[in-house]
């Protein structure tokens, strides 16, 4: 089965809005992600993905943010920092449950030794979201490094992002089908100027009968090729970045939004899943001192009726979530994990059959 395949190459799109050059999260210029990802003997099915909110020093130029939890059996670390300062300090890492503790403690020992001088100072709760890939996974193993956590923030790039069972989402699962890491992009118009927003997905989320795709309900038609535990319920970590210039109060609606483009390919949020989202603009850096104690800052209004331009951006990123959901199914490849367990690809075969229809 190809695993280079997108929703779009079915003849497929979501909304009106366009996609950015690649669809995916790097197209807001600055951003860059990387993936480290561990396939190893039969019990090591997992990873870790790295996004950069921009290409400074997060640490001395922090960028506005916001989060949004729809479902809070998750983690995602900084998330009280941010809540209370509305700033992002640091890079983001997705990974899986068991690796949080070493991916939190690699990436603040990264940022020590990289920027030595302002660490000894004050070094920032570094973000870590997780969804649990303990399914095709075995936790015990403790696999990921910190080696393998500094190679994803290392190999970070602005090229495509690339999807399916690729860093953090290796060993995911997305509506009984095998999950991972999807993305996508739009671009908006407004009267103050073109406007990108991007969306990075970690897909483990979604019971087989609700999967929806583009309106048809795949999951009902598609009833087979089930892993052995049906009842998954799994979690979503999305990030949304945006080259607006929006505040952390707006960019937490802009999160908000996330919960919308998963409602459409079927989400229910259910009671043990954990759907957190972040989003950040890095259309101006906060520096983490400000000479004469003053600065300015320029931002798209919020709260009058019909708000055209916020309206849009809202419109994109509830169309690039669903997007991006249904790219990392696409991307992704059956995979055999622990203890000899199958989870199946979604056929594309079957898809686009169903998609004609």
């Amino acid at each position: 089965m190809p695993s280079n395949q997108r929703l779009r190459d079915f003849g497929v799109t979501i909304g009106t809005l366009p996609p950015g050059q690649s669809n995916t999260l790097t197209d807001v210029p600055g951003v860059r992600v990387g993936h480290t990802t561990l396939i190893r003997d039969a019990n090591v099915r997992t990873g870790v993905t790295a996004i950069w909110p921009h290409d400074g020093n997060p640490m001395s130029e922090r960028v506005y943010a916001g989060i949004h939890c729809l479902n809070g059996y998750g983690e995602m670390t900084s998330r009280s920092v941010i809540d209370e300062w509305g700033l992002l300090c640091s890079p983001v890492l997705v990974t899986g449950t068991s690796n949080v503790g070493m991916a939190l403690h690699a990436s603040m020992r990264y940022l020590a030794q990289r920027y030595p001088e302002q660490a000894r100072e004050e070094i920032p709760i570094a973000l870590v979201a997780e969804c649990d890939d303990g399914f095709l996974h075995d936790h015990l193993t403790f696999a990921l490094t910190e080696q393998d956590v500094w190679a994803a923030l290392d190999g970070a790039t602005s090229d495509p992002v690339r999807e399916g069972c690729v860093g953090g989402g290796t060993g995911m699962i997305c509506y009984s089908f095998k999950g991972g890491v999807g993305s996508a992009s739009r671009v908006v118009e407004t009267d103050a100027g073109r406007f990108t927003v991007g969306v990075l997905v970690q897909t483990n989320f979604g019971r087989r009968g609700r999967l929806t795709i583009a309106g048809v309900p795949v999951g009902q038609e598609i009833a087979d090729l089930k892993p052995e535990d049906p009842t998954h319920d799994g979690s979503c970590i999305g990030v949304v970045a945006t080259d607006a210039p929006l505040h952390a109060h707006t960019l937490r609606r802009m999160a908000q939004r996330m919960g919308l483009g998963l409602a459409r390919t079927g989400s229910a949020a259910s009671d043990g899943s954990g759907e957190i989202f972040l989003a950040f603009s890095t259309a101006q850096r906060i520096p983490y001192r400000v000479p004469g104690g003053r600065m300015q800052v320029t931002l798209l209004p919020e709260g009058s009726y019909g708000n055209l331009m916020l309206n849009q951006l809202f419109e994109a990123v509830v169309d690039a979530s669903e997007e991006a959901v249904i790219n990392s199914l696409l991307a992704a490849e059956t995979m055999t994990g622990r203890d000899g367990r199958v989870v199946h690809a979604l056929p594309h075969d079957r898809l686009r059959e169903l998609l004609a229809k």
